[in-house]
C-alpha cells in the first residue's frame, strides 16, 4: 500500500513499484522511425508529447508477446519483425508532481524491455483509431536523431539509451 502525506496527498514513490512495459522503435524502409502524438490523460506540465509505442506487459506475459500487442493496439498493425533489443531493462522515474496520478496511481515510475522492429507493411495498415483506446491524436515518420528531442524530459534518459543501442539499426533498407 502506498504511503500518502494526508496534507498534500502526496504518494511517497518508494513504496510504489515500477511498471513492467514494453516499447517499440517501429522503423519504415527509409531507416524513419514511427512516433505518435500522445492524447494525454494526465498533464505532464511538458509541451512534448510525442513517443514511440509502449504499454505495459500482462501477468505471465513474455516481453516479445507483449511488444507485438502494445504495437498492435496503439499502431493497429502488427506488421513487423523484431530485428534488435535492448540488452537491459531501462528505468526512468515519474517526477513528484505525476507519482500518484500517472500510471494510474500504482507505480513510481517504469522499468522497460525495447524492441526495434522492422515496420513490413505500407503506411496505410497502420490505423491509431483501431483500438477502442486510442493513445495517439496523429503520428509521423521521423529520423531517429529527432527523437530524444519530442520526450518527455523524464524520459529523456531512456530514450538516449534507446538511440545509442537500437538507433543504428534505423537505416534504410537497400
Amino acid at each position: 500500500m502506498a504511503k500518502t502525506d494526508s496534507k498534500t496527498m502526496t504518494v511517497d514513490p518508494e513504496t510504489l513499484p515500477y511498471r513492467p512495459c514494453v516499447g517499440i522503435m517501429l522503423i519504415n524502409r527509409h531507416g524513419l522511425v514511427w512516433a505518435g502524438n500522445r492524447i494525454q490523460s494526465v498533464d505532464t506540465g511538458s509541451p512534448l508529447t510525442w513517443q514511440m509505442p509502449q504499454g505495459g506487459i500482462d501477468e505471465g506475459e513474455d516481453p516479445r508477446e507483449a511488444a507485438f500487442r502494445e504495437l498492435r493496439e496503439e499502431t493497429g498493425t502488427d506488421k513487423a519483425e523484431i530485428i534488435g533489443e535492448v540488452a537491459d531493462w531501462l528505468i526512468y522515474d515519474l517526477p513528484p508532481h505525476l507519482v500518484g496520478h500517472a500510471l494510474k496511481g500504482k507505480y513510481r515510475g517504469q522499468k522497460q524491455k525495447w524492441f526495434a522492429m522492422r515496420f513490413t507493411g505500407i503506411d496505410g495498415d497502420i490505423d491509431i483509431a483501431a483500438d477502442e483506446h486510442q493513445e495517439f491524436s496523429e503520428w509521423a515518420w521521423v529520423p531517429v536523431s529527432e527523437l530524444v528531442e519530442l520526450i518527455v524530459p523524464f524520459k529523456r534518459g531512456v530514450y538516449e539509451q534507446i538511440v545509442r543501442e537500437l538507433g543504428p539499426l534505423a537505416r534504410p533498407l537497400v
